[in-house]
Parts: C-alpha cells; structure tokens; sequence
C-alpha cells in the first residue's frame, strides 16, 4: 500500500577512543532506529584494520553478541537506513566502505546530495566505477582523488563540492570525522562517554550509552576527533544562511532528543497549545494518532481544557506484509497498526490529532474506523501546515502530484476525509512553537523555497545515461554478477 507518512533516509553514529565502540554503536543505531528500518551496519577500527557488518532489517535483527564481538577496535561507525523504492538491496546498505591509496575509508551519510545526478555522471566519464546507487559512494570517490594539503584540505574541498543535505559521520584508519553541510538541514551532535567522543544524528543515542552532549556540530563545519583530541575546520565560512529541516521538530526526530537547545517534546507540546489557538472546536475528547501525534494531542488537549483519550493502541509488532495489495489487504494493512476502543468515542464529538497529512488515505481510514464506532462528530486537527512541495533534501515526500494539499483546498481534503472539519496549523504557528526564528529553517515543502536551487528539468541525457548505468547495476548486483570493491 502506498505510505501516507513520510520516510526520513538515515541515522548516523560514531564511536573514537572506546575499547567498546562497536558496542556503543549498536546502542547508538537502536536509540536511531526510527530514522530507518530497512539496513544496518556498523564499520570498527583497530588503527590499522577495519571490520564490518551489515544487512537488511532492524538493528536488533542485524547484530548478534557474536557479531558484535568481532567487530573489534576503539573507533566505530554505524548508519541505519531507510531507502526509496527499488534500491533496498544490501549493496546499498551503509556505512560504505572503501580501500584507495589514502587507506581505508567508511562513511555514513543522512540526507540527499542534489547535484548527485551531474556528479556522478562527471566521474564516471572519468573512468570512476561505482558499486552501488546511492550518492553517498560520490563523496567516497571524491575523497579518494588526489588533492594537495593532507586530510583537511581534501574534505573541505570534497565538501564545497557536493550540494544538498548532508550530515556526515567519516571514519580512517586513525581519525573520526563529522560533517554537517553548509546549511544544517539534518542534525548531528556531539558527545563524550568514558573520555570517548562520540556523533550521533540525535542526542537521545547519547542518553542510551549515558554519555553527556557537548555541542552540536555547526553548519559548515568539519570536526577531526583523533588521539590528539577534536580539531575543528569551517568550509564555508561566507555562508551565513540557515536551513535546519523544521520537519525534525514536527515528526522526524525522537521526543526525547534536544535539537538547537530545544527539547523536541516541548516543541511538539507547544505545536498541540498553538494548534489549539488557532482552530478550536466543541468537543468532548482528544485523541491523538500513536506515536507521533500524541504530544502534539496532549497540547491541544492542555490547552483547550479537553480531555485526552488513547483510544487508539498501537501495535508495535507490524512488520511488511508480504500479502499481494488488494484493498482487502490495504484496509488490513491500516487497522492493525491501530486499533480503537470503541467504547471511549461511542456517541462523543472526538477531535483527531495528527502531524501531518501526506497523501490523505490512513487519515481517511481513521476518520471511517471512528463513525463506524459511533462518534457523533470527528474533527481533524493536523499539528503542521499542508505539504505543499516534495523535499529534496533527504524526506520521502513525494512528487506534487501525490500529495494531497498541493492538488486540493483543505474543504476538499475535509470531504475525502468524511470529517465534520479540517483544520492545519499556520507556518507562524509552527514556527513560534519552535522559539527559533524563521529565518533559520528550511520550509520547503510548505512553501516552496528551496534553499539550496536544484533544477528539476536537468539535461535528461544526462539523467537517461545514469538511470541507465544504475539499473544495469542494480540488476547485477541482485544477480551477484559483481564483486563490489567496497570492504
């Protein structure tokens, strides 16, 4: 069935100077998960060797005590994945690895490069052979090329030349690196456990291995961790434009990680408070939509002087179906994530909290499961505004065409829906509930401004020859016609 909540790409992780790095890691990815479910890998190094494990599924599934047990050395690395559609294959599966003349090398990568496209197709006209689909394997092959100035002088000028989203966690034989692109779309912070230092995505990894958060890495910056300590380098210092991915604060990350010094369950609790502001409506109870909508629910609920009821339950346990997607299955497909108590909405005016709609069709089955139930009234309180635009930056949001709000007023939504009303919350809302100012974020798939311009309508010879190259290689590789060179 098609997905009506929105995909993040990766969670990235580092462990330097921790005779435990491969265990701190694999904690690390746990607390990460919810940034992507479909691969996990994790790379070590002892100073001279690296080791490595990755595969499909959950991290739980990826790693047994025996395999992290191999995984020997005092640094680490270690992504959890979430694909797009047709390159969910364990080629693809991250942290990559590479072995060039600099040595050894593995990088996690969270976000989308938007330039990939030309990048790629630059360097394979140069001969460059690549391994797998994702533009990560573009920085490793830039950072592979010879360049003048030793390591700092090679990542700043590999940095300046990819654009897009980018946090990244970069490992060598002696060295950990952090990077975070010029603009900060994704988050990744800085902590320190046992006198190791350590990167994470998010700060609630470092709550999971009791290590103390020290900083965030700022946008532009590269930080060297080795055993002389952690050395800082700005590769854009002219840059003076912000654009951190308000979605994080909405939906993306975990309620309890702090993100710019703000805790992401107040933002969320203050996006239900100003939702409420906004749109109220006579009811008799909150419900919110599990796991996402529930702080944003318990906002509004405050706020409005309504009460909150979980009358849906998650479960926890829903894995992929492997059943053909009839609409028998779909409507499956959609109950047994949630189900509802009948009971606490029989005959009640119930108000719906959600975080977002993206192509409408669960919000539908929602509203349905609840007038089957006998709610007089259901009312659908979205705690962001209408996903206007697809994101380019590293969120599985898809074209115009497949969003909702871009292609209809919110009175339509509000009658394909079936609900009694419809209500979003206001870009100025969203982003006062944050404290930051507006200027500082991305919003682009709210309104349209993209920070960093990409041209949807680049030469498709270009694009032709490299969906071309792709999709042989990604046939060849399900076939295992190849031997990747990556470790």
């Amino acid at each position: 069935m098609a997905q009506d909540y929105p995909k993040h790409y990766c969670g990235v992780f580092g462990v330097f100077g921790h005779p435990e790095a491969a265990d701190l890691t694999y904690y690390g990815l746990y607390a990460l998960q919810h940034r992507g479910q479909e691969s996990a890998g994790i790379v070590t190094c002892d100073g001279k060797q690296f080791r490595s494990h990755r595969d499909m599924g959950l991290v739980s599934q990826v790693f047994t005590g025996k395999i992290l047990h191999q995984l020997v050395g005092h640094m680490a690395v270690g992504h959890t994945r979430y694909s797009t559609t047709g390159s969910s294959q364990l080629q693809n599966a991250q942290p990559l690895t590479i072995s060039c003349r600099r040595g050894q090398i593995a990088i996690a990568h969270n976000g989308n490069l938007t330039n990939a496209v030309l990048l790629r197709d630059e360097l394979e006209e140069k001969g460059q052979v690549f391994q797998t689909t994702v533009d990560s394997e573009i920085i490793l092959h830039l950072m592979a090329q010879p360049t003048l100035g030793g390591t700092e002088n090679n990542l700043i000028q590999t940095v300046r030349r990819i654009e897009g989203a980018y946090s990244l966690v970069i490992m060598t034989e002696q060295e950990l690196i952090g990077v975070r692109d010029p603009h900060g779309f994704r988050p990744l912070s800085i902590g320190k456990v046992d006198g190791a230092w350590v990167l994470s995505s998010e700060t609630s990894a470092f709550d999971q291995i009791h290590a103390k958060l020290e900083r965030d890495v700022e946008p532009g910056e590269i930080v060297i961790i080795d055993k002389n300590g952690l050395r800082s380098l700005q590769a854009f210092p002219e840059c003076a434009r912000r654009a951190f991915c308000i979605f994080e604060y909405v939906y993306f990350a975990r309620p309890d990680s702090v993100i710019a010094n703000r805790s992401v369950y107040q933002v969320r609790i203050d996006l239900g408070r100003q939702l409420a502001r906004e749109h109220p409506v006579q009811a008799d109870i909150v419900i919110p939509v599990p796991d996402s909508g529930l702080y944003a629910a318990l906002g509004y609920s405050r706020e409005s002087g309504i009460p909150l009821e979980l009358a849906f339950i998650r479960n926890h346990y829903v894995g992929r179906s492997f059943l053909q997607p009839s609409q028998l299955i779909r409507d499956f497909d959609v109950r047994v994530k949630l189900n509802l108590i009948p009971e606490l909405v029989e005959g009640k005016r119930v108000i719906i909290v959600d975080d977002s709609i993206v192509r409408g069709t669960t919000c539908k089955t929602r509203v349905k499961t609840l007038k089957e139930a006998g709610a007089r009234e259901v009312h659908v309180r979205v705690s962001c505004p209408p996903h206007m635009h697809p994101c380019v930056y590293g969120i599985d949001f898809p074209d115009r065409s497949k969003l909702m709000a871009a292609n209809h007023s919110v009175r339509e939504i509000q009658k394909y829906l079936n609900a009694d009303s419809l209500a979003y919350l206001s870009q100025e809302g969203m982003v006062a509930a944050t404290r930051h100012p507006k200027e500082g974020f991305c919003m682009a798939c709210y309104d349209g401004n993209y920070p960093v311009p990409y041209d949807s309508s680049m030469d498709k010879n270009i694009i032709e020859r490299r969906r071309a190259r792709v999709e042989s290689l990604g046939e060849a590789l399900a076939k295992e016609e190849l031997q990747p060179r990556l470790l």
